[in-house]
């Protein structure tokens, strides 16, 4: 079971959202560019009320190829085999994927605060480990970081979220609750780390088969990064996702990495200015 939303009307534009949230990231977003586009937001596999399908040893289910296949049947579902995509953190691993795999149906993509997940992996520093430790305690071995998500998930997502560069003071009550809501569906604790797992085993052999079969993508990408955030601080993001990609632009916002929530505005004048409406 997809979780999801959709409304306004023009050109088929989807929405992913990142770890540890779910579609509400966009609820900042999604009201101004529904003017212009039917937009369609979806809680990936795992997240929000979206389904938490049973892991498997190698990871799979939860890779970014089955997640990218989830968003391929809900635009299809909605009528739609081709689209433009709008994505943050792990929706816009999840992206990568999608465009990688169906590049018939992904005509541009914007991403929020990533670069590729090897390239990430390949330069991890002492800062970044630091910063992003999270990455490093969910791939460890069941069942030590499902027990410790789910003894308190609130405290979980407050301190990921609240630990960055703006605190807690960017995200509205309301979705702040959902988040936490969400953390405490039963499963949740089991399916981020799954999550993770895959995005540090099986989608990284799946994209060094990319580069082996010299496999690029050829969609126009546009790239944003919080200025105050730890991805352009670490990584030359242009560069590694030119590695990767035919068509790459993009800069800085200033703020950190939950880039919808702390700076709506930047998301939505880069959206109307690089989406096709």
């Amino acid at each position: 079971m997809l979780h999801g939303r959709i409304g306004g009307r023009g050109p088929a534009l989807l929405l992913l959202h990142g770890h540890p949230q779910t579609h509400v990231i966009w609820h900042r977003v999604a009201p101004l560019l529904a003017e212009r586009f039917t937009v369609v937001l979806m809680d990936l596999r795992g997240y929000g009320d979206s389904g938490r399908p049973t892991p498997d040893a190698e990871h799979r289910v939860y890779s970014k190829r089955e997640m990218a296949a989830d968003a391929m049947a809900v635009m299809q579902h909605h009528g739609f085999d081709r689209f433009q995509v709008l994505a943050h953190d792990r929706g816009a691993r999840v992206a990568h994927r999608l465009a990688a795999d169906h590049p018939q149906a992904v005509e541009r993509m914007l991403l929020l605060d990533i670069a590729p997940t090897l390239a990430m992996y390949e330069n991890t520093s002492e800062a970044f480990a630091r910063a992003y430790w999270h990455w490093f305690f969910l791939i460890q071995p069941p069942p030590l970081p499902e027990a410790l998500l789910a003894s308190d998930p609130s405290r979980y997502v407050r301190s990921v979220m609240g630990g960055r560069h703006a605190g807690l003071a960017p995200f509205a009550p309301e979705a702040l609750g959902e988040y936490e809501r969400c953390a405490a569906i039963p499963g949740t604790a089991e399916a981020v780390c799954e999550d993770y797992r895959a995005s540090a085993g099986i989608d990284l052999v799946h994209d060094r088969e990319d580069i082996a079969a010299a496999r690029r993508l050829t969609q126009p990408i546009r790239v944003l990064w919080g200025a105050h955030g730890v991805v352009g601080k670490c990584f030359d993001v242009l560069a590694l996702w030119r590695e990767r990609a035919d068509d790459v632009s993009g800069g800085t916002v200033p703020c950190g990495h939950y880039i919808p929530e702390e700076a709506p505005d930047d998301v939505v004048r880069e959206a109307l200015s690089f989406f096709r409406s």
